[in-house]
């Protein structure tokens, strides 16, 4: 295979790295004129790609244009929640590898999550059905750090980063007063309490805030909820408290439909949203503390200000990894991340691949080990596992009006 096009999209969730995985795959792409021809991206993912919504890198983004990628979150190219037929006999795939024959593209990459891998799975699936030799790769990304076979996901340390950043200010803001107090803390996590878990990272010592942190993998019973909080208040005035929006009670019911009902998303997945509300109320009535909650919502993956240098290199990485393997001929495969053991007891990553049918629609949970038993908090398994990820410093370049310059499609 010689002189094809690469295309690129991205989907699901943005994350502060995506674009970094975006970087890696373009540059590394350019490297390779023999091979690949040209490099187009999927505005708004496959679905934008159906809709025939393509850009042309070299003349959006030539030169070292491209290096902005490395810092601006949110995903560049746009994203989508479009799910492929569930059927290979649908005629959504001859659609697309006859649009794919017409544009001589011998090369897609995809960056996203578990519904993303989905995308990727079928799609190779159907070539390899159909005889096609387009390589088709998946590059890993979400904040949730659900994916499975692999150690870990890009975005996953950026957010896990802003998570901690964010709870010290806090646990700093509710200690100004001697009154007692509680702050319920939301953090993203529907399933599986990575995000959550990472709050853990914020104390300085011992017995620091946040006294509690509970996860979906176990569950959630308000009465012991409250023993714990009236505990914590006998040794701290101020206590903040984590919890993931998907924790729930031990028949499955979501703590945050006790209040109110909730819709569903494109995917059947239920919006969840409100625990933190509701346990900031049930605080305050039957505790009679000053009781607040802070849902941390999409800051959690959007924000740049706390990007981890290691996420993004590990990101910037995965794109490199996966235009390098599909040069090698391999195709239905993830990039994933190895940790490596070294002699020293430090942090090591190598990049390697997985069948990406044995990623999509299955979800990587904290493992139970890692949680204590009464189900409030974390080990320190988990938190030399994720101390690594967080490390490292990246420089926003500021533009002229003091902000970010983050660069975005016109």
């Amino acid at each position: 295979m010689s002189g094809k096009i690469l295309i690129v999209g991205q989907s699901g969730g943005p994350t502060a790295v995506i674009n970094s995985s975006l970087y890696g795959v373009v540059s590394e792409a350019r490297r390779h004129p023999e091979a690949i021809s040209h490099v187009y991206g999927m505005v708004n993912g496959i679905e934008g790609f159906l809709n025939d919504t393509i850009l042309d890198f070299d003349e959006i983004l030539p030169g070292d244009k491209l290096d902005a990628l490395l810092y601006t979150p949110g995903a560049y190219l746009g994203s989508c929640r479009y799910k492929l037929p569930e059927s290979l006999d649908d005629p959504v795939y001859p659609k697309l590898f006859e649009k794919f024959k017409e544009m001589n593209i011998g090369y897609f990459q995809y960056i996203g999550g578990n519904d993303s891998m989905d995308t990727v799975s079928k799609l190779s699936r159907y070539a390899a059905s159909a005889g096609s030799d387009i390589r088709i790769i998946g590059q890993p990304k979400t904040i949730d750090n659900d994916l499975v076979q692999t150690d870990h996901t890009p975005g996953y340390g950026s957010a896990a980063k802003y998570v901690a950043s964010t709870v010290r200010e806090i646990v700093l803001d509710a200690n100004v007063y001697e009154k007692e107090s509680v702050t319920i803390l939301e953090i993203m996590g529907r399933h599986a309490g990575w995000l959550t878990a990472a709050a853990a990272l914020a104390r300085k010592y011992t017995g620091d805030n946040p006294m509690l942190i509970y996860l979906p993998e176990t569950s959630f019973d308000t009465e012991e909820f409250l023993n714990s909080v009236r505990q914590c208040l006998k040794k701290n005035c101020n206590v903040i408290v984590c919890v993931s929006e998907g924790i729930h009670d031990k028949d499955g019911t979501f703590i945050c439909e006790y209040d109110s009902s909730v819709g569903t998303d494109t995917f059947g997945h239920k919006m969840l949203a409100g625990c933190g509300k509701y346990l900031e109320n049930l605080v305050r009535s039957r505790l009679g503390v000053k009781a607040r909650s802070v849902e941390f919502n999409v800051s959690q993956r959007c924000s740049a200000s706390m990007l981890s240098a290691t996420d993004q290199q590990e990101a910037a990485a995965a794109g490199t990894f996966g235009v390098q393997a599909a040069l090698r001929g391999e195709t239905g495969k993830m990039v994933s991340f190895n940790r490596q053991d070294t002699a020293d007891g430090s942090y090591q990553m190598e990049c390697g691949l997985v069948d990406v049918t044995e990623v999509c629609n299955k979800e990587k949970a904290v493992p139970l080990s890692w949680i204590t038993a009464d189900g409030t908090d974390v080990t320190e398994e988990f938190i030399s596992y994720a101390r690594p990820l967080i490390q490292g410093k990246v420089d926003v370049p500021l533009g002229e009006d003091g902000l970010p310059a983050f660069v975005s499609r016109k």
